[in-house]
C-alpha cells in the first residue's frame, strides 16, 4: 500500500512538472518577440529554462536542503529574467510576488523566510529601479502607482506566509499525531502480549517457584543440590520480575494513592540505596537538592521511576566516573537531572528509547524505561534527554510542583 501511494505522488509530481516545463518552453518559443534576434537576453532566458527544468526532474531523486536552495535561486533568476526582458507583459510581476510561494512546497521553514526577506528585498531594488531610472519609459504600469504597487506586493507577501503558517502548523500537528498513533499502537500490542504472558506463565512459575523453596529446606538432599535450588529460584525470581513489569503495562493502576512527596528525602533515600550498587562499579552518586522541592505522586512509583534512570545512568557510566543527580524548583516545575560521563546515545537511540523490547544493554526488555514514561505521563511529567555519543547523557525528569499545606 506504501509503495503504491508512493508512485501516485511522484505521478502527479512529475505531471506538474512536464505542464510547468510546457508552459516555459511555450514562453520561449511561441510568439516570443527575441526569437527572430535571439541575443544575450534570450539565451540566459533558454539557459533558465533548461536548469530550472533540470533540477525540478531531478529533485525526488536527491532532496536535498543544497538542492532545495538551488531551485529557489534558479526560480527568482529565472522570473526576474523574463520581467526585465519582457517588459510589456504585465502578469510577469505577478510571478515575483509569489516567487516564495515555491519554497512553501518544501515545507521548509528556514528556507522559506530566507526566500521571502530576499524576494522583498529584490522588489525594493526593482522598485527604486523603476522609480529612480526607469521613470515610467518601460513599467508605466507600475510607475503610475508607485504606492499601490507596493501595497499590493506586500499584501501577497501578507498572503503567503499566512497561507505557510496555517500549513506548516497543520503538519506539525499531523506529524504529532502520527507519533501518537504509533505509541499508542506499541503500548496495546505490549498491552495484549503482557496480558497473554502472565496469564500463561506466571501460576506455573509460582507453582515450580514454591516446590523449589519447599526442596530447598529439606535436610535429605545433598547440599551441592540446595545451592542448585538456590540458583534455580533466584533465576526464577528474575523471570518474575519480567512478567511484573508486563503486568503493569498491560493493567495500570490508575487508582494509586497519590500525596505530597519529599522530593528530596526520595532522591536520598533512592541514591541510598544505589549508593553499593555504584561502589561495585567504582562510580559515586553525587546529590544536590533544593530544600523546597514536593510534587504530587505516588512515592513507591517515583521512587521506581528514579531507581531505573539512576541504575541505567550508574550501568552506563565509566569505571570511576561519577553520576551526578541535582534536584531544583525552576517557576513551577520540579526538575531533576542524571547526567553520567558514558557513552552517549544518537539521535535515533533516544528516539526509539520507551519502545518495548528496544535496550541498549545486552540483555535489557526495554520495559523499564517505559515504565518510567507511564509512571512520568501518569502525574503529568515528562523525561527529557540530552546526550552526545562518547561524552555522556543528562536525563531531565519534570514534574509540576506541589506546594506545602
Amino acid at each position: 500500500m506504501k509503495n503504491k501511494n508512493t508512485q501516485i505522488n511522484l505521478k502527479l509530481y512529475y505531471g506538474t512538472v512536464l505542464v510547468v516545463i510546457a508552459l516555459m518552453l511555450l514562453g520561449l518559443f511561441a510568439g516570443n518577440p527575441l526569437l527572430h534576434h535571439p541575443g544575450l537576453g534570450y539565451i540566459m532566458h533558454g539557459v533558465l529554462v533548461f536548469f530550472f527544468s533540470s533540477c525540478l526532474l531531478i529533485y525526488p531523486l536527491y532532496k536535498s536542503h543544497f538542492l532545495r536552495i538551488i531551485i529557489i535561486v534558479i526560480a527568482s533568476s529565472y522570473f526576474y529574467t523574463i520581467f526585465f526582458l519582457y517588459p510589456n507583459t504585465w502578469s510577469n510581476f505577478i510571478f515575483l510576488c509569489f516567487i516564495p510561494a515555491i519554497s512553501i512546497l518544501f515545507f521548509d521553514t528556514k528556507l522559506f523566510h530566507l526566500s521571502l526577506l530576499l524576494n522583498t528585498l529584490s522588489i525594493i531594488s526593482l522598485f527604486s529601479y523603476i522609480a529612480i531610472i526607469d521613470r515610467g519609459d518601460l513599467y508605466p504600469y507600475i510607475s503610475k502607482d508607485l504606492i499601490g504597487n507596493i501595497i499590493n506586493f506586500l499584501g501577497s507577501q501578507a498572503i503567503l506566509y499566512f497561507i505557510f503558517y496555517l500549513s506548516h502548523g497543520r503538519l506539525e500537528k499531523q506529524k504529532l499525531y502520527y507519533e501518537q498513533i504509533k505509541h499508542t499502537e506499541r503500548l496495546k500490542i505490549t498491552g495484549q502480549l503482557a496480558a497473554a504472558v502472565a496469564h500463561e506463565i506466571r501460576n506455573p512459575l509460582t507453582v515450580v517457584k514454591g516446590f523449589l523453596q519447599l526442596y530447598e529446606k529439606d535436610n535429605t538432599y545433598h547440599k551441592n543440590s540446595e545451592r542448585h535450588y538456590s540458583l534455580l529460584i533466584n533465576e526464577l525470581n528474575s523471570a518474575e520480575q519480567v512478567i511484573s513489569q508486563f503486568l503493569s503495562i498491560a493493567k495500570p493502576d490508575k487508582d494509586t494513592e497519590t500525596g505530597l512527596v519529599n522530593v528530596k528525602n526520595v532522591l536520598q533515600s533512592v541514591t541510598d540505596l544505589l549508593n553499593t550498587y555504584g561502589l561495585l562499579h567504582h562510580n559515586e552518586i553525587v546529590l544536590s537538592v533544593v530544600e523546597d522541592c514536593y510534587i504530587a505522586a505516588n512515592t513507591i512509583e517515583f521512587k521506581q521511576l528514579l531507581i531505573n534512570i539512576i541504575k541505567n545512568a550508574i550501568e552506563a557510566s565509566k569505571v570511576g566516573d561519577s553520576v551526578v543527580v541535582t534536584a531544583e524548583r525552576n517557576k513551577n516545575l520540579v526538575e531533576i537531572k542524571v547526567t553520567d560521563s558514558g557513552q552517549g546515545m544518537s539521535k535515533e537511540e533516544m528516539e526509539s528509547l520507551g519502545t518495548p523490547f528496544y535496550s541498549l544493554k545486552s540483555k535489557g526488555t526495554g520495559l523499564g524505561m517505559m515504565i518510567c514514561f507511564n509512571i512520568a505521563e501518569k502525574y503529568k511529567g515528562t523525561i527529557h534527554f540530552d546526550s552526545v555519543k562518547g561524552e555522556g547523557t543528562t536525563v531531565t525528569i519534570r514534574f509540576p510542583a506541589a506546594n506545602m499545606g
